[in-house]
């Protein structure tokens, strides 16, 4: 196998490496996949690799970009493509997982934050949980509160950042002022040991 060789594969098949997603970042990229057109659609598909890992059982392990797989898989979308970042088929599944841990390429947090045993990580892109303030981390990050980052998993530390501060009732109630006061909180000096932290607004 070469490794960072692009394949194909289907969607419904591809393993997750985390438990949750925010679940309004999934409806989002449902709206943008619905927007394009046809021509649009297959350069997007084409454009857009997803980062996997070969695994047991001839399994491919996507280690980002779950919400876009699950946005795909939710539109009936049967194709992707996986850029390849290693081999590790030959291992058995619990060293395999231990393996990922090790390198960052699973991250076993339900949606409260709280670690897992890694064989709860779920079997299906279908299976796995909202997290409400995943979805607010991600809200904050288009808002201008911080930038993109490449650290593993960026966006569950500002999410559990944020799970610490607001309210469960706030950011069901009213989700604007739980963002506004996420944004406050992701440009204060609390956030400072945070990925992409800059103490400023990106908004333009």
């Amino acid at each position: 196998m070469h490794l960072d060789h692009v394949i194909p594969a289907l969607v419904r098949r591809l393993r997750p490496t985390q438990m949750t997603v925010g679940y309004a970042e999934v409806l989002f990229k449902r709206e943008h996949w619905r927007a394009m057109n046809r021509e649009q659609r297959h350069a997007f598909i084409e454009d857009h690799s997803i980062p996997a890992v070969a695994g047991p059982d001839g399994r491919h392990f996507i280690v980002d970009h779950h919400h876009l797989c699950l946005a795909l898989l939710e539109e009936g979308v049967a194709d992707v493509r996986l850029a390849l970042l290693a081999d590790l088929s030959t291992l058995d599944p619990e060293e395999f997982w231990l393996v990922m841990d090790h390198r960052q390429w699973a991250h076993p947090y339900d949606d409260r934050g709280h670690r897992q045993p890694l064989d709860r990580i779920p079997k299906k892109l279908g299976k796995l949980a909202d997290d409400p303030y995943r979805s607010l981390a991600a809200a904050v990050r288009m808002a201008g509160g911080y930038p993109k980052d490449q650290t593993p998993f960026a966006e569950f530390q500002w999410a559990d950042f944020f799970r610490r501060r607001i309210a469960a009732g706030l950011l069901r109630r009213d989700p604007n002022a739980a963002l506004s006061q996420s944004l406050s909180l992701a440009h204060s000096t609390e956030a400072m040991h945070l990925p992409g932290w800059t103490g400023v607004s990106l908004a333009s």
